[in-house]
Parts: structure tokens; C-alpha cells; sequence
């Protein structure tokens, strides 16, 4: 398993703990207003917005709350305009990360990023330093219950996607970018409402570290996700399966 996915583990059990409800809003308010931004208000037809939509209500925001933040992303309502930016770094052990933000201050969110960075043993780099590592794929997550390995393989072939990855966790179907709409709207007929449907960075390979550079480099992830606009922390290691279960993946 990829030391991303094993971060997203480590993330969601901490997300599931985290009793600040006001910034989970804050941070799926922006998701969704970006997401009608730049894909349209319609659910149905924006795979990114549905899954933002899901998201919200999993947590139990408003559905008043959900539709304002749609008519903001559209134009019907004034409110903040976010500006969806990617930042490109090396953390400790010179692993390559790439963080994504929506932020209404460009300047300052960049400093704070860059002030994390420096404090965990890492620097911010240039855009372009490490994305190259990287593939940007959309993927479609569904739980390991959806179907099994080869329904969902077969399904996702038929449906356009490019590569499946099943495991005890789940199901993760990647897809080229363009393809992700119509890859989702496909298995969502088949399958029911995805868990995730998003464009990620995939890397393309992965370095193994160690335990010390490992538990270093969880640490500023979790910084890294704690901060009010950042969306998404996406990085090239693997840990130990010993290092996952000690900080309570």
C-alpha cells in the first residue's frame, strides 16, 4: 500500500475525531463553491461537486448551507471569490509533495505553507520542481463492498477508466482527466454513489523511508491539512506498516 493511502487512512480517523466542526465547513464550503465554479451547479453532472455534496451532508451541514454555497460558486450570490492554487515542496528526506488550496490570499497562504514546510525540515519549491513525478489522473473511490475485484474491474474497463486498484480498503479506479464525468456518471449507475470522485496527483513512483523520516514527514502532512485552505496533500513515500499503526492509521 502506498504511503498516500496510508496517509488518507490516517487522515480520515483523524478527521473522524476532530470536534472543529466550523473549519470541516469552512474547508467543504470552499470544495463545493469551487466545484460549481468551475464545473457547473448541477450535481448530477458534476462528478466534483457530488462527491463535495456528499461530503457535506455526511457531516451534516445544512442543506441551506450547501445551496449558497452553490449559488456563490455559480454567480447567483455575491460572496468570496477563492482562487485554486497548487504548491510544490520537498519535505524531509527530499520526498516531493504537492498541496492544493483554495484561498482568498494568495500571499498569505503561500507564506504559511511555506512557513510549515521550513519548520518541518522541508522547503517550498518552484511550480513545476516535483509535479513532473507526479500524473494528474482523476479517480473514483468505492468501498471494498461496491463489488468485487473483477466486477469492478470489468465495469470500470467498460467505462472508459485506465487502471483499477483494489485492496481490503476499497476500490480506486483512475481515470484520464477529461474522462473522469462520464467514468464516475457510469459506475455511479452500476455501483451507487461513489465514496470519491476527484482529479489527484498519482506519483508515479514511490521511495520507501524510515521510520524517523517517516513519522517527520506524517507530521507535517497532518500541519499541512490542519490549515484552513488546504484541500488536498499529495506526496511520493512509503512507510512502515508498524509507523502507521504506532501514530494510529
Amino acid at each position: 500500500m502506498s504511503g498516500h493511502s496510508k496517509w488518507a487512512t490516517i487522515k480520515h480517523k483523524k478527521g473522524a475525531l476532530d470536534a472543529k466542526r466550523g473549519k470541516i465547513f469552512t474547508r467543504l464550503i470552499k470544495e463545493i463553491t469551487i466545484a460549481a465554479k468551475n464545473g457547473g451547479g448541477d450535481p448530477d453532472g458534476n462528478p466534483r461537486l457530488r462527491t463535495a455534496v456528499l461530503a457535506a451532508k455526511a457531516e451534516n451541514m445544512p442543506a441551506e448551507n450547501i445551496k449558497r454555497a452553490i449559488q456563490r460558486g455559480t454567480g447567483e450570490l455575491e460572496g468570496v471569490s477563492y482562487e485554486e492554487i497548487s504548491f510544490e515542496g520537498y519535505g524531509p528526506g527530499g520526498v516531493a509533495v504537492i498541496v492544493e488550496v483554495l484561498t482568498d490570499n494568495r500571499n498569505r497562504t503561500a507564506g504559511e505553507v511555506r512557513a510549515t514546510f521550513t519548520r518541518s525540515g522541508g522547503n517550498l519549491a518552484e511550480t513545476g520542481a516535483v509535479s513532473f513525478m507526479f500524473d494528474r489522473v482523476g479517480v473514483v473511490e468505492y468501498g471494498a463492498k461496491a463489488a468485487s475485484a473483477e466486477a469492478m474491474l470489468e465495469a470500470a474497463i467498460d467505462a472508459g477508466a485506465e487502471d483499477v486498484v483494489s485492496s481490503e480498503s476499497g476500490h480506486e479506479i483512475y481515470t484520464a482527466p477529461a474522462a473522469l464525468r462520464d467514468v464516475a456518471k457510469a459506475l455511479e449507475q452500476k455501483f451507487g454513489e461513489p465514496r470519491r470522485a476527484a482529479l489527484v496527483w498519482k506519483p508515479q513512483n514511490t521511495v520507501t523511508v524510515d521510520d524517523e523520516t517517516g513519522e517527520k514527514l506524517l507530521k507535517l502532512m497532518e500541519l499541512l491539512n490542519e490549515h484552513d485552505d488546504v484541500q488536498n496533500v499529495f506526496a511520493n513515500f512509503e512507510v512502515s506498516d508498524a509507523l502507521v499503526a504506532r501514530m494510529g492509521g
